[in-house]
């Protein structure tokens, strides 16, 4: 019997996904073979998107979450034309477009980088989330549907916990994902691992579920098409599939399901090779090959993708000829446009705690920036997100009208969810906690620099003068670990990620307005919870704390320095005090930098650097956190005065005395630097 044309469109993928891996000798080849059939039906038949116009606004989106499964997502995407033949046999190489886990690539398809399991879905439902409310503000323009692709590792992950949770309770009916359940995983069966009952856990939460045979066409049809009917609640399809679908042995004996089909080229197991492209319908002698009939049949799909595209497109175009100020408004959201904002006419309280600032300027963005959309993990009243939220409301079930997203205590999966607002477009996200549970966050942000994702993180409790709460809220560690990200390069070669830590109010001011105007990398701004006194600016305050902008610049500044004094944050005030003091009783000449941003101070001409911090003049360091915050730019003769410890529970204030973070103190430290160090030039 001849096989249909799904089938064999099916198959097809199966034979070019593990011709890719065993080419290259690396991949997931079993994986991609369960998968094709889902894939290949919901490509032909449903994702809705314009294969001349890969970035249309309107477009269906496909989400991820496995990476592994690359070789599956380019094989399929070779069948619709986006990929090339030399593209796929170079799958893994060095400067190829199919690298091993799949990175963000529109104009291709690809929604989303991957590899990191459990990311990849989140990133949908933050996707699902920004098409709902924008979908709310533009007449149900955006009701398009965002697809996922997970598996029992993503299942797995802790971060489908949050998903999982928060999807179900927003309703999101607009995503739809499937689960491709084959009960094998990369070192062991599923059942090794896990007993829960999938199905009953995303229906507690609020879900539609669907279990299929995913090898069986009609059913995955039907699945798709009751998901698609779905008004309330977001579908999961469990598809039941075979791990290396299609696999035989050298004797022509079918070896399928196998763990050792997961991870390895199909070479490298018991399975045979060619005879498993044989038993496919390819040919071993050209097993990149696109079957004649198959390359028929996609260019008729591509030709009614195309034809519903443009009947869709004259609608939208029939709406914004009625609706041109709202056409215009969603241009301008899609290309990131800002209106007009004036930061300098921010009021701000005098020395007041640096997370009290940015809940000013939240409150101005509320009224500015109207599809901004804030996020907060259950401390929005401690974090000041809570600046945002009183000129808003909550995003809730059926009424996506507000821009606030009250995540719960879920720090990772909020800043995915971020992640994909970011990539579905039109939307500006913004997140926040507690500076110590950015520890949570890493894998996130991690995948937010990689993929150039401009969303802002607000971290305030910046140190350890959180006081009593102890050394599980008191973040020591985590600043040197956020700028290890400054230092680190992007794809096109530039800093991947703004951290800025103001030195009070006037300085929160304008690091809100960097963090807005910086539409390519992240930016986290991380703010004190207790006051701090306001910098002595000499002219206009705003104009003065503008030069924040270069990542570093002198509050106090006098000719012919004795030493430089340097630091970020409540420090700076610090530091302004002690030189104070060692100026009336020692006479010594200070400079004093606010060093905002290292990576963008570091970015400066070399004149400039060094105009703010001398070459080969002292410079002693002050932070809150590790000295390492500071010694690449003290040099090799300067000191940073910081902490090599874990906080204590106390007030801060008394923090402040036992860690010697006073003015007294620290005015000690500089003298005793300069002693030290005149020593040593003088042993010499």
């Amino acid at each position: 019997m001849s096989k249909t044309i799904d089938q064999l469109s099916a198959d097809n993928i199966r034979a070019l996904a593990i011709s890719m891996v065993e080419k290259a000798n690396s991949g997931h080849p079993g994986g991609s073979m369960g998968g094709a059939d889902f894939m290949h039906i919901l490509y032909s038949e449903y994702l809705k998107y314009d294969p001349t116009d890969m970035n249309w606004i309107y477009r269906d989106r496909f989400f991820m979450d496995a990476g592994h499964l690359s070789a599956l997502m380019y094989s399929q995407y070779y069948l619709l034309g986006n990929y090339q033949k030399t593209d796929l046999e170079n799958f893994r190489q060095w400067n190829s477009v199919t690298p091993g886990h799949p990175e963000v690539d529109v104009n291709r398809g690809i929604e989303n980088t991957s590899g990191p399991l459990g990311q990849g879905h989140v990133m949908g439902i933050g996707a699902a989330i920004a098409a709902k409310f924008l979908s709310a503000k533009f007449d149900h323009l955006f009701d398009h549907k965002i697809y996922g692709f997970i598996t029992d590792g993503g299942i797995q992950e802790e971060i489908s916990q949050g998903a999982g949770r928060i999807a179900g309770h927003l309703g999101l009916n607009n995503f739809i994902m499937f689960y491709d359940s084959n009960d094998v995983q990369l070192s062991s069966m599923t059942d090794e691992v896990t007993s829960e009952n999938t199905a009953t856990k995303y229906e507690s939460w609020g879900w539609k579920v669907i279990t299929i045979d995913a090898h069986n066409h009609t059913q995955i049809r039907s699945a798709l098409n009751a998901a698609n009917a779905e008004l309330k609640r977001p579908t999961l399809i469990i598809g039941r599939t075979i791990m290396g679908k299609g696999c035989v042995t050298s004797e022509g004996a079918m070896y399928e399901g196998q763990c050792e089909l997961h991870g390895k080229p199909i070479g490298a197991t018991k399975a045979d090779f060619v005879k498993t492209l044989e038993n496919l319908g390819a040919n071993p002698k050209d097993p990149f090959a696109v079957y004649e009939n198959v390359g028929e049949h996609y260019k008729i799909v591509l030709k009614q993708k195309t034809e519903d595209a443009a009947e869709r497109k004259s609608k939208i175009l029939t709406w914004e000829k009625q609706n041109p100020e709202a056409a215009k408004k969603i241009e301008q959201f899609f290309r990131g446009e800002l209106p007009e904002m004036d930061f300098s006419s921010i009021s701000q309280k005098a020395n007041a705690a640096t997370r009290d600032a940015s809940a000013e300027v939240l409150g101005y963005l509320a009224e500015k920036i109207e599809n901004m959309i804030v996020s907060s993990a259950d401390l929005s009243n401690s974090d000041k997100t809570d600046g945002f939220l009183k000129k808003t409301s909550v995003m809730q079930k059926d009424n996506f009208n507000g821009a606030f997203l009250q995540a719960g205590v879920a720090e990772l999966t909020m800043a995915a969810i971020a992640n994909g607002m970011a990539l579905h477009g039109g939307v500006v996200p913004v997140v926040a906690t507690f500076f110590v549970f950015s520890d949570y966050m890493k894998p996130a942000i991690r995948l937010a620099a990689i993929q150039e994702l401009p969303v802002k993180y607000v971290f305030t409790h910046d140190s350890f003068r959180v006081g009593e709460d102890g050394p599980t809220h008191q973040p020591i560690e985590q600043e040197a670990q956020i700028r290890l990200l400054e230092k680190i390069k992007n794809h096109k070669g530039n800093q991947s990620f703004l951290a800025l830590r103001p030195a009070d109010a006037t300085e929160t001011s304008v690091a809100w307005q960097m963090a807005v105007e910086n539409k390519t990398t992240p930016t986290a701004l991380i703010l004190s919870r207790q006051n701090i006194k306001d910098l002595p600016y000499k002219d206009s305050k705003f104009e003065t704390a503008l030069q924040a902008k270069k990542g570093g610049y002198l509050i106090k500044e006098t000719k012919n320095p004795d030493i430089t004094l340097i630091a970020n944050g409540s420090e700076v005030s610090t530091l302004l005090e002690a030189a104070s003091e060692l100026e009336k009783t020692k006479q010594l000449k200070i400079n004093v930098a606010s060093i905002i941003s290292e990576g963008i101070f570091k970015s400066q001409p070399l004149e400039y650097q060094e105009s703010i911090i001398p070459k080969d003049g002292l410079v002693f360091g002050l932070t809150a956190g590790l000295p390492v915050n500071f010694e690449s730019l003290a040099g090799t003769k300067g000191f940073v005065y910081g902490l090599d410890h874990f906080g204590y529970s106390a007030p801060a204030s008394v923090l402040d005395e036992k860690f010697g973070f006073t003015a007294q103190n620290i005015s000690n430290e500089i003298l005793q630097y300069i002693e030290t160090t005149q020593k040593a030039e003088y042993s010499v």
